[in-house]
């Protein structure tokens, strides 16, 4: 019998916020261990927590930018367990009314456009992050109460591959959106993984395994494969999942289980008394539609469609949102687009990264990358003067007509000194003249470099090779 995976995936990502959810306390990561904390985020007694209006708006855009719905009222409850990292025995987060309801997330997958359902994504706060010592355990509270925006997907994706794209797409929609700088070596992106696999055609939904706290998307789907592995010989053998809650062991490539799981947790959510429901008003809406930004995939498609991109460099573009808004700063007015992409993405890019250089310090002005590209499609000067031409643009910051002047490097295309020229390569080069005139079109390339030489370089090369041409035809 053949069997078939069903993915759910719960990410947890950390706001962009320079303050804690319900207190002062800096969002900082690195500072040293217990120094950003308060009575608040400590839950220290008689401390009570303030919302913090940017997560909110931050968690709002959030959910516009992955298609959600904004509902009318949401709320914050209390959901009880004892770890030693949460420091007040409870974490304040959203169940019954969360923030954004619904939604997708839309990305390429296999060729073609994919799309994940989301159930919805929720607002609540982190905890504290316990380390392990050779003789004794401690607890860093600096990262207790953080936002942290839970994105939970339907039980709807198919494969490990399509796991790691949708995870891909996500981090990049909220980067590029301002919600998160998702980092995560610093733990900004944290992900559970919940698998089950069933008979293919069965609607039924097998055994679960939630994979807890997989902090890379790369583990995330070694973790899949191995898992859908482990489970399919389970039940191909006659066993059976019980549902459980899993580890991946990034060293030994396995899964080991944690602890058996039953149906329903026991967290005893209840309303938090200390925090009123949230009621969103219009302009609180307007406020955060007016920071709404294009979609990477969106971007995407826009730019090989408006400016006529290989899906190669629209997809630089996209990923590079700083050098593809410079790019489009110049190709919203040009007449060949694709040129300006050569320059931003063969060479500018490349100086950038050898001097060190960011773009905002660039010397020219983005209106010279177009003149130097209307100074080869014009004729004015060839390929390989303008790479010349960059370099001292690049450098000096003058402009490439005011270069090439300096330098004598516009192209002649005078005919009468182009004839003179012909005349003089065709002379000198007896043999390859009548080896072109006998079909081998090739020794052309000979009389044409005898030009470029006699005019040091300032021929047309385009205007050489059609005089050239027509000289030697019968």
């Amino acid at each position: 019998m053949e069997y078939e995976p069903v993915i759910g995936l719960e990410t947890h990502v950390q706001l962009k916020s320079k303050s804690k959810m319900w207190c002062g306390c800096p969002n900082q990561y690195g500072s040293d261990p217990n120094t950003n904390v308060c009575p608040v985020c400590l839950g220290m007694p008689g401390s009570l927590p303030v919302p913090n209006e940017e997560a909110l708006k931050q968690t709002a855009l959030a959910g516009m930018l992955l298609n959600c719905d904004i509902p009318a009222r949401a709320k914050f409850d209390r959901k009880n367990y004892f770890y030693p990292d949460a420091a007040k025995d409870y974490q304040i987060t959203q169940f019954e009314l969360p923030s954004n309801i619904g939604g997708h997330v839309d990305f390429e997958f296999e060729g073609k456009i994919a799309s994940v359902k989301l159930n919805r994504a929720h607002l609540e706060e982190d905890v504290g992050k316990s380390f392990h010592f050779d003789k004794f355990s401690g607890v860093d509270f600096n990262r207790a109460g953080v936002p942290l925006l839970e994105i939970v997907t339907e039980a709807c994706i198919t494969s490990p591959d399509m796991a790691y794209a949708y995870l891909n797409a996500l981090k990049d929609i909220l980067i590029h959106g301002g919600v998160s700088d998702c980092d995560m070596e610093k733990g900004m992106v944290r992900c559970d993984v919940n698998i089950s696999v069933r008979p293919v055609g069965d609607t039924k939904l097998g055994g679960k395994i939630e994979i807890k706290n997989m902090n890379t998307f790369s583990g995330a789907r070694k973790a899949l494969e191995h898992e859908i592995e482990r489970q399919t010989e389970v039940v191909s053998n006659g066993g059976t999942i019980k549902q459980a809650t899993w580890r991946w062991d990034d060293v030994a490539e396995i899964t080991e289980e944690m602890r058996s799981k039953e149906d329903a947790h026991d967290y005893r959510y209840f309303p938090c008394p200390d925090l009123m429901p949230l009621e969103p008003t219009e302009e609180f809406r307007a406020e955060v539609r007016s920071r709404m930004v294009e979609l990477p995939l969106d971007r995407k498609q826009r730019f090989i469609t408006e400016y006529r991109l290989p899906e190669g460099d629209a997809e630089t573009f996209k990923n590079d949102l700083p050098l593809g808004e410079y790019f489009e700063g110049i190709a919203r007015e040009s007449k060949n687009p694709k040129a300006v992409a050569n320059w931003v993405l063969n060479n500018l890019r490349a100086k950038l990264t050898e001097s060190a250089t960011a773009l905002d310090d660039l010397k020219f002005e983005p209106a010279n990358l177009q003149q130097l590209v209307d100074l080869v499609d014009s004729g004015k000067i060839s390929s390989k003067i303008a790479q010349d031409t960059f370099l001292e643009m690049f450098e000096s910051g003058n402009t490439p007509q005011a270069i090439v002047e300096k330098k004598g490097w516009i192209q002649e295309s005078n005919t009468d000194a182009l004839g003179t020229w012909c005349d003089e390569a065709i002379a000198a080069n007896p043999g390859p003249a009548d080896d072109f005139r006998s079909g081998k079109k090739a020794a052309i390339n000979r009389i044409m470099g005898h030009v470029m030489k006699l005019s040091k370089g300032k021929a047309n090369p385009g205007a050489v090779v059609k005089m050239l041409e027509e000289k030697l035809s019968p």
